[in-house]
């Protein structure tokens, strides 16, 4: 395994702002990470928290609701700073990859996992998704042809968003690059997840 002091995956760039997440627009991009700060007080906190007090949602929604949605389902976290911090950072990301996506809806899905949910390496059924992990260990990604594992496996940072290109984003040839969850059974972890995928028509979701 290894990060990002390392040389790069092909296709993969990091940027230091959220609005550089915006590229994964160019042609040779097939997935952006923003390599934000450590926030060690919110790290800290969550990994701290009992697992069955993480907050957890899915659903369908305006971008300029989820605030609103997140101030709901973290209700029953402990009120102080780092919760205000978690809240105002979802919210940011989802401002921000509904603009790069042009979507009037997003599928906000935030949830604490345990075991190896999709431990296999593949491409979403999506036209893009971010994926920030706020506890645990971060997505692993590398390139490799269909069925196959990559040869070098490296990890997004704990707390840093990756925007990743799906099946259906209109590129050919599609890219080779594929990402999973770490694998985590057995070991005891519990990891907080976000997930934003766009929607635009929420018929087809029903």
């Amino acid at each position: 395994m290894r990060d990002l002091a390392e040389d790069g995956v092909a296709g993969v760039r990091v940027v230091n702002t959220l609005h550089g997440l915006g590229a994964i627009h160019a042609a040779d991009c097939a997935a952006v990470i923003w390599a934000r700060p450590d926030c060690a007080a919110l790290r800290d906190w969550l990994a701290a928290l009992p697992a069955e007090q993480l907050p957890q949602a899915r659903e369908i929604l305006r971008p300029d609701a989820i605030r609103e949605v997140l101030v709901r389902v973290c209700a029953g976290v402990p009120a102080g700073a780092e919760r205000a911090l978690l809240i105002e950072s979802i919210a940011a990301l989802a401002a921000r990859f509904a603009e790069i996506m042009r979507a009037p809806l997003l599928r906000l899905r935030l949830e604490a996992v345990t075991g190896n949910a999709c431990r296999r390496f593949h491409i979403d059924v999506v036209t893009a998704r971010l994926v920030c992990t706020y506890r645990g260990r971060g997505t692993e990604y590398g390139l490799a042809a269909r069925g196959a594992e990559p040869a070098v496996i490296a990890a997004v940072p704990t707390g840093q968003p990756i925007v990743l290109r799906g099946t259906r984003w209109p590129t050919t040839p599609p890219s080779l690059l594929r990402h999973r969850s770490p694998p985590i059974e057995g070991t005891g972890a519990t990891r907080l997840l976000l997930v934003l995928d766009p929607v635009d028509d929420p018929a087809e979701e029903a």
